[in-house]
C-alpha cells in the first residue's frame, strides 16, 4: 500500500470561527481513518457533516449526523458532552483527498402577507454580500427585487449582513440564500396570512 495525503479542510462556518480540524493527514492506501472536528459548544445541536470536494463552494455532502451513509465508506459521530464530532473514512483511495468538517443551523424565518421581514446573516468573510431565491435571481447590490418583492441590504454591524424584504406575497415563500464570497447560507421563508384575533365581550 502506497502513502499519500489526506487534505482535511479546516472550516469555519455560520460566521463564526466554531470548527478547527487537522489541515493534513497520511495515510495508506485501503486503511481507514478518523478524525475529530472541534466545535463550539452553542452549536452541539445543530447537524454536522462531512463534505467532499477541493472547494467549499462545490463540494458535496456524504454523511451527515442525522443520516447514516448506506455505503459505509463514511461514518460520522457526535460527542456533545466534548464538543466534537468524529468522521471516518474508510478504504481510502488516492482519490478520497480533500474535505471540509462542517456545521450548519437551518434557518426558518416566517412573515405575513403584506409585510416586511428583516433577516439577519452572521458573516465574517470576505466578498460580495447577496440575497437568493434558490433557482432564481439574487441582490447583489444594496437593492433589488426578486419575483416582484423589494429586497434591500446592507451591513447593519461589523460581520452582520441584514435582508429586508418588503410587501411580502404568498409566492415569496421558499428557499433563499444568504451568501458572502463562497459561503452560502440556507435560509427558509413561509409567508402567510396574518392571524386576525377577535375580542368578545361577554
Amino acid at each position: 500500500h502506497s502513502n499519500y495525503s489526506i487534505k482535511m479542510c479546516i472550516c469555519f462556518f455560520v460566521g463564526v470561527h466554531s470548527i478547527t480540524t487537522v489541515s493534513e493527514v497520511s495515510v495508506k492506501t485501503g486503511k481507514s481513518i478518523s478524525i475529530p472536528c472541534l466545535y463550539e459548544s452553542k452549536y452541539k445541536n445543530h447537524v454536522k457533516y462531512l463534505c467532499k470536494g477541493p472547494k467549499w463552494k462545490s463540494c458535496s455532502d456524504v454523511v451527515k449526523t442525522n443520516t447514516a451513509d448506506p455505503s459505509g465508506k463514511y461514518s460520522i459521530s457526535d460527542d456533545k458532552k466534548q464538543f466534537f464530532f468524529t468522521v471516518t473514512i474508510n478504504n481510502l483511495t488516492n482519490k478520497n483527498t480533500d474535505y471540509w468538517c462542517v456545521h450548519f443551523q437551518l434557518s426558518v424565518t416566517s412573515g405575513y402577507i403584506g409585510e416586511n421581514i428583516t433577516i439577519r446573516c452572521h458573516q465574517s468573510y470576505s466578498g460580495k454580500m447577496k440575497w437568493c431565491r434558490l433557482g432564481r435571481n439574487c441582490v447583489t447590490g444594496s437593492s433589488g427585487s426578486i419575483d416582484g418583492t423589494t429586497v434591500t441590504t446592507y451591513m447593519s454591524e461589523p460581520n452582520v449582513f441584514t435582508v429586508t424584504m418588503s410587501g411580502l406575497q404568498s409566492q415569496d415563500s421558499g428557499w433563499y440564500w444568504c451568501a458572502k464570497g463562497d459561503i452560502q447560507i440556507p435560509v427558509y421563508l413561509n409567508v402567510t396570512e396574518k392571524p386576525i384575533t377577535s375580542k368578545y365581550c361577554k
